[in-house]
């Protein structure tokens, strides 16, 4: 079902954010106040619109209740990022999400009233880290400070052995949720008699700390 995004900064990260969504077939409306990125991602979104969204008026104007999430991803002006979410707030956007420079900047986020706060910078140089550190690993999602879903190749000591065999969930408080084969099939919500056989994905859910004792993030 197709949703209705407005994209607030189109920087690198606004403008990536924004590229994914019109892609996967959403209406995306991207703002800045730079004439010559307005121009540069125009033909890439829905509707591209140079307004300066410090300014209460601007925002009214774009109609912010209408859209069914705000993204607010402005740069390094930390200001025009704080006071831009507080106008949406007060103007009633449903779900604003914003990029944070800093922790501190996340913090003052979270006390205006943002839903949800990413640190894209931070987030990706942890992904990179952890895909450096443990070479099996092939994505990770943070879901938030205490658990994440992890995607990692087949442990050589795991293969041949059955899910009811490991017993990841008792032992560690692991979830294995999906199994990819190297032949591209996907068993979701595999059983407890399923193998796990060379080659094959494993896509798992659980706590940092239990995912960090097997070496899975």
């Amino acid at each position: 079902m197709s949703k209705q995004f407005l994209v607030i900064g189109a920087g690198r990260f606004g403008s990536s954010v924004a590229r994914t969504l019109y892609q996967r077939g959403h209406d995306v409306m991207v703002v800045d106040i730079d004439e010559m990125l307005i121009q540069h991602i125009s033909n890439e979104v829905t509707h591209a619109v140079q307004a300066n969204v410090t300014s209460e008026e601007a925002l009214q104007a774009l109609g912010v209740r209408d859209f069914d999430v705000v993204i607010v991803a402005i740069g390094q002006d930390i200001q025009a990022s704080i006071m831009a979410c507080i106008l949406l707030i007060e103007l009633g956007a449903r779900y604003v999400v914003a990029k944070a420079q800093t922790e501190l900047h996340g913090k003052v986020l979270k006390k205006i009233g943002v839903n949800r706060v990413v640190f894209p910078e931070r987030d990706m140089g942890q992904k990179l880290a952890h895909s450096l550190i443990a070479h099996n690993i092939i994505d990770l999602i943070e879901l938030s400070d205490d658990y994440s879903v992890v995607e990692v190749a087949s442990p050589e000591e795991m293969i041949g052995r059955s899910l009811q065999e490991l017993n990841l969930r008792a032992r560690f408080g692991i979830n294995v949720i999906a199994i990819r084969s190297k032949n591209g099939i996907t068993n979701i919500s595999p059983a407890a008699e399923d193998r796990i056989d060379q080659g094959d994905i494993l896509v798992a859910v659980g706590d940092n700390k239990s995912l960090k004792k097997l070496g899975w993030i």
